[in-house]
């Protein structure tokens, strides 16, 4: 979470006299991940502690079954002051995941996460699972980024058949999103959370699925809680939400449904025509969302990042500069850490650079710091 120290005067720029109260819905704790990544609980509270954020907490993947684990994550949330919201983590392929669900639910797990790549099943698979969060009025969230084919029609399926489990889907949805926005008025119980890297499709997300459907969450450790929040609320301004809706995208609809009560309707969502794109900023963020896919593939995104640079040369008196100074200073930063990488940086900190750039040119509605470069 090294990055998120200097991330904070755009933190604070963009939620600044909102008086919002964040809860993440989407943390991690775990140690065995096999894409490298790790988070102990320090970690974890430390890195929502810069966004003064509570969140919900789950395991990260365990190949030896996740009854320890989610001991653990419980353990964790009762020892946080009320800061970690603790969820359990199923694999519905493991003999007993039901009875491991209810034994994690009576002692005091407030939902359910699904990870249908890491695992290899299908929703569909997770039937009884959804049934049991149907029964106890608990949220369920799954894995519906990269890695996994299209689930978006069996979520919808056990969305209908158990109405009263609100089905969460990670990552913006992206594996289903480009037509299951249209469907949602028939599924109340659908939502999406925003932790994901691209302004894109967070764009995509919050102009065109209903502001009651979308929830906050960053991804940590993958993402960061200051990132994580930086992208939502700016996503969220740039397509014209007001306040209301942001209070709601960033923690007040995901309290509600840890309630077990219903989501509140926040009427519906402001429309592609929302998104405004700067044909100058644009190639901006075309240049570094190509550096981003590189330095995620593990190559250097040097050559993109320089065409980046040079898209930001638009001139002091232009309406885009504002913005293209915020990125330049962000790089500034991707650069010094790449430079650090050698020195127990921790992974991706460098893309968190470029990702806040990334997101600052898709988004020059929202407010900026001053720019110190």
């Amino acid at each position: 979470m090294h990055a998120d120290e200097h991330l904070i005067p755009l933190f604070e720029a963009t939620f600044e006299g909102r008086g919002l109260e964040l809860v993440d819905a989407h943390t991690h704790i775990g140690e065995n991940d096999p894409d490298g990544f790790s988070c102990t609980f320090e970690e974890n509270l430390a890195a929502l502690g810069l966004a003064n954020a509570r969140g919900v907490v789950f395991a990260m993947h365990e190949p030896s079954g996740y009854r320890d684990a989610n001991d653990r994550i419980r353990a964790a949330a009762e020892s946080s002051g009320g800061r970690l919201i603790p969820f359990c983590r199923l694999d519905p392929h493991h003999a007993g995941a039901v009875e491991e669900g209810e034994r994690s639910l009576d002692a005091g797990a407030r939902g359910i996460k699904l990870h249908p790549r890491a695992e290899r099943f299908t929703v569909a698979d997770a039937e009884d699972v959804f049934a049991l969060a149907h029964e106890r009025r608990v949220p369920v969230l799954i894995h519906a980024g990269r890695g996994i084919p299209a689930l978006g029609e069996q979520a919808l399926e056990m969305a209908e058949r158990f109405p009263s489990a609100a089905l969460i889907l990670a990552h913006a949805g992206i594996s289903d999103l480009a037509w299951m926005w249209r469907r949602l008025d028939d599924h109340p119980n659908v939502y999406f959370d925003t932790s994901w890297w691209n302004p894109a499709d967070l764009l995509a997300l919050c102009a065109l699925v209903p502001p009651g459907r979308v929830l906050h969450g960053s991804d940590l450790p993958y993402g960061t809680a200051v990132l994580g929040a930086i992208l939502t609320a700016r996503c969220a301004l740039e397509v014209g939400l007001g306040d209301d809706a942001l209070a709601s995208i960033t923690g007040g609809q995901l309290e509600r449904l840890l309630a077990g009560e219903e989501g509140a309707d926040l009427g519906p969502a402001p429309g592609a025509e929302a998104i405004d794109v700067d044909p100058l900023l644009d190639r901006v963020h075309n240049n570094l969302v190509n550096a981003s896919g590189r330095v995620i593939s593990g190559h250097d995104g040097d050559e993109p990042i320089a065409l980046a640079r040079l898209a930001c040369d638009v001139g002091a008196g232009a309406p885009q500069a504002e913005a293209c100074e915020q990125v330049l200073e962000l790089l500034h930063m991707h650069e010094l850490a790449t430079e650090d990488m050698g020195r127990d940086i921790p992974v991706f900190t460098d893309l968190h650079y470029l990702v806040a750039a990334t997101c600052v040119a898709r988004t020059p509605k929202a407010p900026l710091p001053a720019a110190t470069i």
